[in-house]
């Protein structure tokens, strides 16, 4: 890792200052972040991931460490001291994948690639003044440049050889081609926008017909022509230094130094301990240690599978409410902000989870969002969407990030950016909800406790393929089918392989970053006996927003005193 010795070092400066305006810059260089978080500054423009735009991100990542670095941990109060941690975490990240050059793998992926973020975007983008609209075709305008530069990466790669697995590009050609196939009269974008009138959405029709869809076919081309250079084999082993890229994901994602082979030893032994869980719902079923009949008899009830998209999303509403209404047994603090519930998009619902969770802005005048998705209606089950809700909505990310953005004690890059170094501490929770959930009886039956369960599973299974792919070498097919035994549709089976062959190392967030918040939990229940307080614990979990593993487990302690 080269840092500039050059660069100018402030050491008598604070870290919230340098945190401040890291996060300042931050944002400047990824102005649709900068959108989705409310901060309008930006909403004329796009990322540029052309040389200049990675120059100045790798500018910026080399500045940022150098002036941490030279900041003295002693004396630092307890929140300064996580500041320092976190960007000295990110930043040395971020200059470790920049070496790597990392940037050549993501810029082809069916989830996340560029070709889905301006429809992203735009449904967090206001364009309800003339002056709004005008930075809005301003941004379409700039997706041209965008994707050309993207394209750009992409025919970079082929020449270096460091090229994305060949399913994720089948993938993202496919959803490139459905896009293109809509009639712009009713286009994604146009039709999601906010605007007024109906004349402001015809120029942003024109505009996406003007821009969007000749950058889009561009693209299309490009990836059409790399995709023999692509990979067959899908774990990142097969890319040049694929070994270390995939440890360097295994800590950019988990901020944890874990070789891969005990990561799959982990999955293996919490998978048997969950299924032995299932397998006695099974037995009080009348099933024996049969999961697969118990699936099978969930899969075979009418009443499990919602008739139509809106009864899907009018039951996740339901089970948001019943959580709210008794969080306050487990939670001291609760989040200002609401919760609203939408179907993901048409474009994309192919290629998507069965959920995700999408943070309100600053200032509070947009709510959280969850997103469900209501494809392939008929695989959707009602005893695996309650657990789903646990984890994304309430008392899951909602109430992490919501409570983390809310948070006036923290700075505005501790509330809004800490984040990025804590992706296992984020998903960890959403999991560890999952669980909390059961203990606040929000499960209605047992077929909604096996689906809980079946996630737990999941996760557990996610630490075996991810490890068994990008380590050990396993083909596609072998993740399917090692996903279907965990309990999981073929449709999710099939989309959840495909984004861990596009996304090393993702997958490990979650279990990884649950049993971190188990083990924390059971010292202090130890430490504390009969006067543990689960309140106490959960806020304080809670109340200093996101953190790299390692700085949770050495600061909590502290913050949960011991009872007097």
């Amino acid at each position: 890792m080269s840092v500039d010795p050059s660069a100018p070092v402030d050491p008598s400066a604070s870290v919230d200052r340098l945190a401040d305006r890291y996060w300042g810059s931050l944002l400047a260089l990824n102005p649709s972040m900068a959108t989705v978080y409310g901060d309008e500054r930006y909403d004329d423009r796009l990322e540029d991931p052309s040389p200049a735009g990675r120059a100045a991100a790798r500018s910026l990542a080399e500045r940022t460490l150098a002036e941490a670095r030279a900041i003295p941990a002693d004396g630092l109060s307890v929140e300064e001291r996580i500041t320092r941690d976190i960007l000295i975490v990110i930043n040395e990240l971020a200059i470790e994948q920049d070496d790597q050059r990392f940037d050549l793998l993501r810029v082809v992926d069916q989830m996340a690639g560029p070709q889905t973020l301006l429809a992203q975007v735009v449904v967090f983008q206001r364009a309800d003044t003339p002056e709004r609209v005008d930075r809005l075709l301003a941004r379409i305008r700039a997706y041209g440049p965008y994707m050309a530069a993207n394209a750009d990466l992409v025919r970079e790669g082929v020449r270096r050889g460091l090229t994305p697995p060949r399913i994720a590009a089948e993938r993202t050609i496919a959803q490139l081609e459905r896009m293109l196939a809509i009639p712009i009269e009713s286009a994604v974008i146009p039709s999601i926008v906010q605007v007024t009138s109906e004349a402001d959405r015809e120029r942003i029709r024109d505009a996406v017909w003007e821009t969007v869809y000749p950058a889009d076919t561009a693209f299309l081309a490009t990836l059409r022509d790399a995709l023999p250079a692509t990979r067959t084999d899908p774990g990142i082993w097969s890319a040049p230094g694929g070994d270390g890229l995939y440890r360097t994901q295994i800590r950019a994602w988990t901020t944890l130094d874990i070789d891969p082979e005990e990561v799959h030893r982990i999955g293996l032994e919490r998978l048997e301990a969950i299924q032995t869980e299932q397998r006695a719902i099974s037995r009080a079923a009348g099933l024996g240690d049969d999961l697969d009949a118990y699936r099978a008899a969930l899969v075979a009830d009418p009443a499990n599978h919602p008739a139509t998209a809106e009864e899907l999303l009018e039951r996740a509403r339901e089970d948001i409410g019943r959580a709210l209404s008794v969080a306050p047994r487990m939670f001291g603090r609760l989040p200002r902000a609401g919760c609203d519930v939408r179907a993901v998009e048409a474009f994309k619902e192919k290629d998507s989870p069965f959920a995700y969770y999408f943070p309100p802005n600053q200032d509070g005048s947009r709510p959280g969002t969850y997103y469900a998705n209501t494809y392939d209606l008929p695989s959707r089950m009602y005893s695996n969407l309650a657990t789903t809700t646990y984890h994304e909505a309430v008392p899951g990310h909602h109430f992490q990030i919501a409570l983390e953005m809310e948070n006036d004690r923290l700075s505005t890059f501790r509330r809004l950016g800490a984040r990025i170094a804590g992706g296992a501490y984020v998903e960890g929770w959403g999991l560890y909800a999952e669980r909390l959930a059961d203990e606040l009886g929000l499960y209605r039956n047992d077929e909604e406790r096996f689906g809980m369960l079946t996630g737990q599973a999941w996760r557990a299974a996610r630490l075996v393929v991810d490890s068994g792919v990008h380590h050990l070498r396993w083909t596609r097919d072998r993740s399917v089918e090692f996903l279907l035994r965990a309990g999981l549709t073929e449709t999710d089976a099939i989309i959840e392989t495909d984004r861990y062959i596009t996304m090393p190392a993702q997958a490990l967030t979650y279990m990884l970053g649950q049993l971190e918040i188990q083990r924390l939990r059971r010292q202090l229940e130890a430490r504390d006996g009969a006067r543990f307080d689960l309140r106490a614990f959960h806020d304080e979990v809670l109340g200093h927003g996101s953190l790299p593993l390692a700085t949770l487990a050495r600061e909590l302690p502290t913050w949960v005193p011991e009872p007097a």
